[in-house]
């Protein structure tokens, strides 16, 4: 049986090639000793062919540096798989080799296809014979960085050959990482879209408006997650949460637990009993026992004037009427962050909206950025003082949200390294 394959580092090799075949090239693997004792930063080739005592001796192949060229030689795929080790660079295989089984009864190019299974890291130039040029163009197609005709060998030509293999296949490799990695960005980017939440809210008179930054960079979702839904009774259910952390664990607790909020909540589950399901939720689903979560809740009557406010470790929220100055909401009665308690309990207060008014609901990443060189947090008087100025500009809606995240950054002198999720819900006369 052929001996196992080497696991191959991401070495200056080569990933995959392919050539023609030819006649054996003896002598090859006679390279000077002063390239078998080269520093290991050498580019070595390994030769296969079956009979590498016949050919004609080559000439020292040198690098572009001038550097010797190490050779290695295999008569057979077995023993090459077992000369494949990290250091090897480029392989020189002779296409008449016959391949492995019953491989090649069909196919004149197996022995190259099998290769190019067993070192797809590395770059391959095919040897072939003068009267067998359409198979070593055929080689190229199916992988080979090049093939070489035996009769037209030295030691000038196989040097250059070998360092243009090599390059060749890290060029083709690089671009095929860049390729792949810009189709991975895009699906991730598609999936993190489909999981922002779509707001239910047909039949509602209510205006809605949210603004969402993940802390991660490159990232559409982060650990901060929101949901707004309308149940049949016409009351209008708000919630935003944050799961604590900024990674994609987090980000995907995130998303279970907003999941999990519009289906209880439309299953008819509101207050306490809607956040310790939401708390056994997230007790079954944290990858580790210390992850928590904060949650604000709000359900607006269907008439629009008051509203159950419930908030789990979270920050209130801001409540702007005409002719008042913008108020937090109390903070009293908040109970703990969801997965620190066992069996906790999370009142739920009534708040007097009135007939007009905008309801703001926010994450602390809006409120934990600094203010300047000063180091200070902006906080909740800082964000309070600000939507006050905003409201009074006469900023309403997506641009009262987006000129409010702006200023926070701007605040900050660069990108908020937290996540930030704001939702805003407006109730006119």
């Amino acid at each position: 049986m052929p001996a196992p394959v080497p696991r191959q580092r991401a070495i200056p090799a080569a990933e995959g090639g392919q050539a023609p075949a030819a006649a054996p090239l003896k002598g090859l693997a006679q390279a000077s000793p002063e390239a078998e004792t080269a520093a290991h930063t050498n580019l070595t080739l390994l030769l296969i062919e079956d009979d590498p005592g016949g050919s004609p001796i080559v000439p020292d192949l040198l690098d572009q540096s001038g550097r010797p060229i190490r050779v290695r030689t295999a008569r057979n795929l077995t023993e090459a798989e077992r000369l494949l080790t990290d250091d090897v660079h480029c392989i020189l295989l002779d296409l008449a080799l016959p391949a492995p089984g019953r491989a090649g009864a069909d196919d004149e190019l197996a022995v190259l296809k099998h290769v190019l299974r067993i070192a797809p890291r590395h770059a391959v130039l095919a040897l072939t014979g003068a009267d067998d040029t359409e198979r070593g163009a055929e080689a190229v197609r199916v992988g080979a960085q090049d093939y070489l005709v035996r009769d037209e060998l030295d030691g000038r030509l196989l040097s250059r050959a070998i360092r243009y293999a090599v390059e060749r296949k890290r060029s083709d490799s690089a671009e095929r990482r860049l390729a792949e990695g810009r189709v991975r960005a895009q699906e991730n980017r598609r999936l993190e879209r489909g999981l922002l939440p779509t707001p239910l809210l047909d039949g509602s008179s209510l205006r809605f408006a949210a603004r969402y930054r993940p802390g991660r960079s490159r990232a559409l979702l982060g650990g901060d997650f929101y949901d707004v839904v309308r149940t049949p009774d016409g009351t209008v259910h708000a919630m935003i949460g944050d799961v604590c952390g900024h990674g994609p664990d987090e980000a995907a607790l995130g998303v279970e637990l907003r999941i999990a909020w519009r289906a209880l909540t439309l299953a008819g589950l509101c207050g306490d009993e809607l956040l310790g399901t939401l708390q056994q939720v997230l007790e079954h689903e944290r990858p580790d026992d210390e992850i928590f979560a904060t949650l604000c809740t709000v359900d607006i009557a269907p008439d629009g004037r008051r509203a159950g406010l419930c908030l789990a470790g979270h920050p209130s929220p801001l409540l702007a009427r005409p002719g008042t100055p913008a108020r937090l909401l109390p903070y009293d009665n908040n109970g703990p962050a969801l997965g620190l308690l066992p069996n906790a309990r999370w009142p739920r207060m009534q708040v007097e909206l009135g007939a007009e008014w905008s309801l703001m609901l926010y994450t602390d990443g809006l409120i934990e950025g600094r203010v300047g060189d000063t180091g200070e947090r902006l906080g909740q008087e800082g964000m309070v003082d600000m939507i006050r100025r905003q409201l009074a500009a006469g900023l309403s809606g997506e641009e009262l949200l987006r000129t409010a995240v702006n200023e926070v950054r701007d605040l900050n002198g660069g990108e908020l390294t937290d996540d930030v999720a704001v939702l805003l819900l407006d109730r006119g006369v």
